[in-house]
């Protein structure tokens, strides 16, 4: 199994970074973080998603074309 990483060493991404990523809108990843099928975390009034959480989650929903 693979160690995770401790907290200062993870790459947090806000929400408008991980929506240019995944080519969505920031709504959607909104949708995501409140659906619960994307962590993160609050600061204030915003939220930030771990790197790894946004990869694990394309990696997750990747779906080959037959």
């Amino acid at each position: 199994m693979e160690q995770e990483r401790q907290i200062g060493e993870t790459t947090f991404m806000t929400v408008a970074e991980v929506a240019a990523i995944m080519r969505v809108s920031k709504m959607t990843v909104y949708r995501l973080v409140h659906a619960g099928e994307l962590p993160a975390v609050r600061v204030g009034r915003s939220f930030r998603v771990p790197e790894d959480a946004v990869h694990h989650y394309l990696k997750q929903s990747y779906m080959g074309t037959a």
